[in-house]
Parts: structure tokens; sequence; C-alpha cells
């Protein structure tokens, strides 16, 4: 429960930090000695020797009412709660929004006194009290990021940074808005003086994240300045965005170490704008690319599916590792990525993740990732929290947009652990309600020692019949060799189209009688046969649909986000009554069944955004690129588009942003048809 707020209450704690502080024997540095340290790099300092771990409130509450001190306390009491302080999470950071639009009579920063009634230091009096540290939010331009225009550094560096030490503020996000052309890093190096000046007048050290998006590459730059630098724009809670920013990310490996990190900004877990897989992923990546890790979503409102990955200990080391290397890209063909992580221990993390839309095979080896020669290894599931030995392979089926992350080491107890396996199956089967469905399973052995008595098993949803056509035991499957058994899946009739997981289960032992199980989820897809003859792809139901901004509408144009904004679809002038409003990145996925020959459409920008926008189309069948248009703008007329889908599947119909920044890319799959 949160305490009430009292000037005793207050007192208490400031008394017991001011006695907790002369215990240790801590001195504020003099102000001399503060700036001797201005171009000396963090490690030097002793700041953010690993990557900063908390919460900031930006990506679930931006400024709504229901950011105020009320949230902010009740997230520092939930750090306490569900373990995340335990876990490693200390910040608790303020973000836009927190001041008034205007300095006061002596051109001191107000906090908000509806959003803060008691200020801020009793904030971080508050968050202090409890082990944990405050971060605070402003702009090195002359107003925030927000509309309302709430007041940015800009020519008020030192007295801000004064304020903020003497508030107690623990950790500084300084923006990049309104910056009037000024030079970034000049900008950004006025502030780190200040922030010194303050640590010296006060004592209190503070974390410097400098987030001017990576637009003046501060990672070639920054390392003497901030702690952090961000190297993207903004992130969006959506699969796309964190996506393009992962691949922006990760070439930065070089560049980042104890008390100099890249940031790919805040993570989204738990928002509701991706699946808990993608989640995952997201928390994996940033923990191997040892990415900041600020919880972005409502811990208020977190899930319990949520809390579990933000608070697993085995991932959070992975970011955490004292050694502050950045993971770096072992390979990515065809999306299929393999990105390793050096330890302290000598130990590798290794992440296989899948970019596409698809179950992939990833592998790679030991030796593939940087360790030594070795007879076997350890392989730690850092998701399923389990030790097995392998023979030097590192292999997975990783579902779509998913991620295996493990930790591997040439471990000499290996034997103690049952072998690796690998449990996949052949495709994510497209089924017909009523009608049975064939999937192929294997169960292969990467370990250094036999698999014995395998057992093998495919769950459905309740309803559902699913049958084995050949073996599901097997006594032995040794190194390398592989149990595989065929089934037949079948939805009840009338099921309704959509996605549907199924549970595949292998239960196992290793020769010295150690038990092990291994799970994978089979998403399955009942689908529609398509209609005979000429119909328009907008009044067909898909079987998925991804968009940039928005949802894909049908027969209106991309609109704005919300879902049903569309307008009439519009291109070169010329109105449509059928068709499909996107948005880039996009693709719309359709079942054909095999029975399907033509897709046809024209294509290209909404008009309803000017002069913006440029766009590619493509058609794929199957695998198979069909068709393509090649870059289009607004001031072009519509484009016709056709291709030959005979014997298809599936047909995607994908959209990418022509090659340069995705900047109000309404793309329109006009008068789009398919002909069966």
């Amino acid at each position: 429960m949160r305490h009430p707020h009292t000037r005793t209450s207050r007192r208490r704690v400031v008394g017991v930090l001011a006695v907790s502080l002369l215990a240790l024997g801590t001195a504020a540095p003099s102000v001399a000695v503060a700036r001797e340290q201005r171009s000396a790099p963090a490690e030097a300092r002793g700041l953010a020797l690993t990557p900063p771990m908390g919460f900031n409130n930006w990506n679930s509450t931006h400024c709504g009412p229901e950011f105020n001190e009320s949230m902010v306390e009740g997230i520092a009491d939930l750090f306490i709660e569900k373990g995340l302080k335990d876990a490693g999470y200390q910040y608790v950071n303020l973000d836009d929004c927190w001041a008034l639009p205007a300095r006061d009579a002596d051109g001191r920063l107000v906090p908000d006194p509806v959003r803060f009634p008691h200020g801020i230091k009793a904030v971080a009096d508050y968050v202090h009290a409890k082990g944990l540290k405050l971060g605070i939010y402003t702009s090195a331009g002359t107003k925030t990021c927000s509309s309302t225009g709430f007041p940015g550094a800009l020519g008020h560096e030192e007295n801000d940074a004064r304020q903020f030490a003497e508030w107690g503020i623990d950790y500084l996000k300084y923006d990049n808005c309104n910056n009037q052309g000024a030079d970034a890093r000049q900008r950004y190096v006025t502030m780190r003086d200040a922030l010194l000046d303050a640590t010296g007048r006060t004592g209190r050290p503070i974390v410097y994240s400098i987030c001017e998006w990576g637009d003046n590459k501060p990672w070639e730059w920054a390392s003497g300045v901030g702690q952090l630098w961000r190297t993207t724009h903004d992130i969006q809670d959506k699969w796309s965005s964190m996506l393009s920013i992962l691949k922006k990310n990760l070439p930065l490996a070089p560049y980042a170490g104890p008390g100099h990190w890249n940031d790919p900004d805040m993570l989204e877990v738990g928002n509701g704008g991706m699946t808990d897989t993608e989640y995952r992923t997201h928390f994996s990546m940033w923990s191997v690319m040892a990415a900041p890790l600020l919880i972005g979503s409502d811990l208020r409102k977190a899930s319990p599916a949520t809390l579990g990955i933000l608070a697993n200990k085995d991932v959070i080391a992975v970011d955490q590792d004292p050694l502050g290397k950045q993971g770096a890209v072992v390979s990515s063909e065809d999306g299929r990525w393999v990105v390793a992580k050096q330890m302290k221990d000598g130990s590798r993390a290794v992440a296989l993740f899948n970019e596409t839309d698809t179950p992939q095979h990833i592998a790679t080896t030991a030796r593939a990732v940087g360790l030594p020669q070795a007879p076997a290894y350890t392989l730690r599931d850092l998701w399923q929290h389990r030790n097995y030995n392998t023979a030097g392979a590192v292999s997975a089926t990783v579902p779509a947009h998913g991620t295996v992350l493990v930790r591997v080491s040439p471990d000499r107890h290996w034997s103690k652990n049952p072998p690796a396996v690998e449990l996949a199956a052949d495709s994510a089967p497209l089924v017909v309600a009523g009608r049975p469905a064939a999937l192929t399973s294997t169960v292969t052995d990467l370990g250094r020692t036999s698999a014995h008595d395998v057992s093998v098993s495919l769950t459905g949803p309740q309803g559902w019949t699913v049958r084995a056509r050949s073996a599901t035991r097997a006594h032995a499957v040794p190194t390398g060799t592989t149990l595989t058994t065929r089934w037949a899946v079948t939805a009840p009739k009338g099921t309704p189209a959509g996605a549907y997981d199924l549970t595949l289960r292998t239960v196992y032992a290793s020769p010295a009688k150690v038990r092990a199980t291994s799970t994978s989820t089979v998403t399955a897809s009942v689908v529609v046969p398509p209609p005979a003859g000429t119909s328009y792809l907008g009044d067909l139901p898909w079987m998925s649909a991804t968009n940039g901004y928005g949802p894909v509408e049908r027969n209106t144009s991309n609109g704005e986000s919300a879902a049903g904004d569309g307008r009439p679809i519009t291109v070169g002038g010329v109105v449509y009554a059928k068709g499909l409003g996107t948005h880039a990145p996009s693709e719309v996925t359709y079942y054909t069944g095999k029975a399907c020959t033509k897709v046809s459409a024209d294509v290209g920008v909404d008009d309803e955004k000017g002069a913006k926008g440029t766009v590619s189309f493509e058609i794929w069948a199957d695998g198979t690129k069909v068709a393509s248009t090649g870059v289009l703008t607004n001031a072009m007329a519509a484009q016709p588009i056709s291709a030959d889908v005979t014997g298809a599947q599936v047909v995607r119909l994908v959209v990418t942003n022509g090659g340069d920044n995705t900047d109000s890319d309404h793309a329109d799959w006009a008068d789009a048809r398919l002909t069966c």
C-alpha cells in the first residue's frame, strides 16, 4: 500500500537517506573534480556499467491524465511487489508533461501541481526510500516534444541540471525537439557539463540518456558525453516498428560497452500491439544487444504473461553481463538470424531469431559463435530454464516472429544433462474445416548422448481430431538421427477461419535415465476455400493482414490509424468503389488452395496524402514473387498489376516503402480481384 504524503514522513525519509550516506562515508566531490571528469568515459565514473533497467511512462500513458504522482509511486511499489527490483530494475522515469508550460519568475521549472501536488522532490524521496532511483525528462531545445509546449533546457542547462540534482534525480532523458537547428553535439555536451557541475555541488551523479534519435550518429561521438544514446526514432507497439529498429541497432555492436550503450528505445512488452511470441523476441533481442531495458507498459495492468517476460532472470542476465558486449550477427540469411553475445564467463548467449511469417529451421554451431573445440557443451534454454547437452549443434525450429534464446558453454559437466533435441513440424498446416490435413513432426537428437524411450504427441483444440499415421515411439534416437511421425489433423465442421494452436510434445530420457520434455506450438490456419469465378479481394476473408499504420481497410483508403477511418479509394483523381487500403509496410495473405489462376489490381498512392508517399507493390504466389511495380509516387496515376497464381496455396499482397523512410505511404490495391 502506498504511504500517505506527510511532512513528518518526508523528513524521516530524507533523514534516513542522509544517515545512510554518512554511514557509507559518501562525500560530495568538489566542483573542480566534476569538471575534470567532463570528458572522462562513463566507465571511469562508475555510471551505467551495465545497461540501465527501469520504467518509463511514455509508451503507455503519453500525456494522459493517468500520468501523475500516484501512478509513479505505484510503479515503485510494484517494482517491489512483483519482484522487478529483485530482477534488476531500478529506475522509475518520468517522461514529458510533468511540468507547467511556463517557468516561474526565477526561471525555474515548475512541476504540474495537478499531476504532482507534492512536487518532484517528494516523489524522489518516496522512490529512494524503496531503494530505487528516479528519472526525469526534458529536451535539448526551447520546448519539449509535446504539442503543449513545455519548457526545454536549451539556454537553461546549468539551472535545470542543478534543479534536477537538488530534487534527487538520478537519470535524465534529454530529447531533441525544438532544437532551433543548433549543433547536436554542442547541445548535448553543454548539458553534460551542467550535470557534472550539479553533481559536484550536490554529490548526486545523474545517468545521462541522449535522445537525439540517431540523426547525428551519436554512437560515433557520444561515448564521452552520455551513458546511452538513442540509435533510432521512437518505437511503436507493433512488429514492423520493432523489427525496423532491431535491424538498425544490430550493426552498431562495436560502439557499446560498460558506461556507453546503444539505446534502441523502450520496451513495448505488454502494451497489446504484439503477440507474446513477438514480445519474447523483443525482450530477447534487446537483451542480446545489451540495450537498456526500460519497461514501457503500465505495470498496474500487466498480465502474468507480461510479468513473466519482463522478470525472466536468465534473459536479464544476458543483458546485464558485466563484460558489456553487444551481440553480433553471425548470419541472417532469408530472415533466419543468428546473433551471438560473448559473456564474461566465456559462454555465448545465442539468439535464433525468425523474422519471417512461417516457422523456420535456424541452426549454427558452438564453434561458429566463437566457442573453443570441446567434446560436448552445456546448452541452457533461457525461456524454458532447462539444461541440455549438445555435440556442438545449436539448432531449433523457431515459430514465426519467434526467438529461441540459449546460453552455450564448454562445460565439463555436460554429461549430467539430457541431450538437446529439436522438435519440429514440417509446416503450419492449412486446414479446411471438416477435411483432414497432413502434418509431419520430427524429433532430432542434437546431443552427444542418445535420447532413450522417446515418445511424441500432438494435441489440438477441443473438438479437433488428431490421429497418428506412423510411429510415435522409439526405444532410442541416436545422436544426429530423427524420429519422424505423420499426422492427420481435422477441425470440426463449422470451425471459423483463423489461427489455432496445436501442442507438439516429446518426452525422452538420457542414458542415465534423466527425464526431459520438450514442447512446441504448431499454429494451424483454418481457411475458407475461395469461391469460383472472379471476386473482389476487399470482399473476401484473408488469412492474415499486417499494416504499417492502422489496420488494412476493406474498400476504403487507409485513412489514419483508427479502424474504419478510411475514405473512398482515390488514385490520381480516379475513385474506386472496391479494393484494399493499406500503409507500407503491409502484407495481406489469402488462401487460394491451388484453385485460382489470376490476381489483378490498379495500384498507387492514395490522394489523401497530397504529394507525399513512395511505395512499391508486389504479388507473391507461395514463396515466389510473381509480379511487382517498382517505386510509385503520389504524382503517378494508378498502375495495373496482375499475376498468374496457378497452383499456389497462398497468395500474398505486399507493399514496401519504396526504399526510403516510411512517411505517408498510403497504398491502394484498387479494384483488386481474384479469379478462381
